[in-house]
């Protein structure tokens, strides 16, 4: 593709998503990039805790060390706690809302309620998603991207964790399916 066809695409693609368009800048705090960060030393390798009311999110490492990200969390009474495991993992997921999404907030999801395909503009499930389990049932609660970066700790939303689409695509390379999830 030529530059300047390359450059008129990207132009047309933001007048087209005017909310893209408004935020096309996002500065994020320091502490919400990914960063390695002391934890305690007790915490196993290869596991992921996810604290809400801090708006992080940890990968352990080992030896008193994690991945840390910044994160957004659901509203108030909406968020999973407990223990879960990442039951499938999804790369560009297609999103459906659920029933009691769509029962509590018609207004905002009920145009949704036949789904949107993976990568499309509005589809919240961003770049990747860990889906969380609890036995074989699907808790329908996700660690996934967002394309609002901007919401990024803040405590909105249906309950979903939801971390920036770079960082879930890092994080979905280190967590395996099986990987046990704490949310507190």
């Amino acid at each position: 593709m030529e530059r300047r066809h390359f450059i008129a695409a990207c132009a047309a693609s933001l007048l087209a998503t005017p909310a893209l368009a408004q935020r096309r800048v996002v500065r994020l705090p320091r502490a919400f990039m990914p960063q390695e960060v002391d934890v305690q030393p007790e915490l196993p390798a290869g596991r992921v805790y996810v604290m809400t009311e801090q708006r992080f999110m940890y990968w352990t490492l080992g030896g008193g060390r994690a991945r840390r990200y910044g994160i957004a969390v659901g509203a108030a009474g909406r968020n999973l706690k407990g223990e879960a495991r990442v039951g499938r993992k999804a790369e560009w997921p297609s999103w459906i809302p659920t029933r009691n999404m769509i029962r509590m907030e018609p207004h905002i999801y009920s145009k949704y309620a036949s789904g949107l395909p993976g990568g499309h503009e509005m589809n919240p499930m961003g770049a990747r998603a860990l889906y969380l389990y609890r036995g074989d049932r699907d808790t329908m609660y996700r660690i996934h991207g967002t394309p609002q970066p901007w919401t990024l700790g803040r405590a909105q939303g249906s309950g979903c964790v939801r971390t920036h689409n770079d960082w879930i695509v890092d994080l979905y390379e280190r967590v395996p399916v099986g990987t046990r999830v704490w949310v507190v």
